[in-house]
């Protein structure tokens, strides 16, 4: 069990970890490394839902178990927008298929569009 104050210390690492993958991805881009930016957009959404799960007493190390918390208690109640969960099923399965699928090769303007949809929903669950 996490003390509150480590908790909200906790919670604070994680939103800063999101924050902080935005710039990375940004540079990823710039880069041409998209397949890589691809992979931190995914975890900049996870640093960001790992936060939420802090807030509400939630653990877990599996990343589909989180999914479905949040899909369960946030997207199926209305407490967030339907987008959000479409967001971030959207960033795992790019992460998946760019991590592990072969011949995967991701568009830039897919890629920059797949970052707007991560700052979106890291600033949704910032802002919830």
């Amino acid at each position: 069990m996490i003390k509150d104050n480590d908790r909200e210390i906790l919670i604070q690492y994680r939103l800063n970890q999101s924050a902080q993958t935005i710039g990375e991805v940004s540079k990823l881009i710039e880069a041409d490394l998209l397949n890589v930016a691809v992979n931190r957009i995914y975890y900049g959404i996870f640093y960001s839902l790992t936060a939420l799960a802090l807030r509400y007493e939630y653990q877990s190390s599996k990343h589909f178990q989180l999914m479905g918390w949040f899909n369960q208690n946030f997207i199926k109640t209305s407490l967030i927008e339907v987008k959000y969960g479409k967001i971030l099923r959207d960033a795992f399965k790019n992460r998946s298929d760019g991590d592990y699928a072969p011949f995967i090769l991701f568009e830039k303007d897919d890629v920059l569009d797949m970052q707007s949809d991560m700052i979106d929903f890291i600033g949704r669950i910032e802002s919830f």
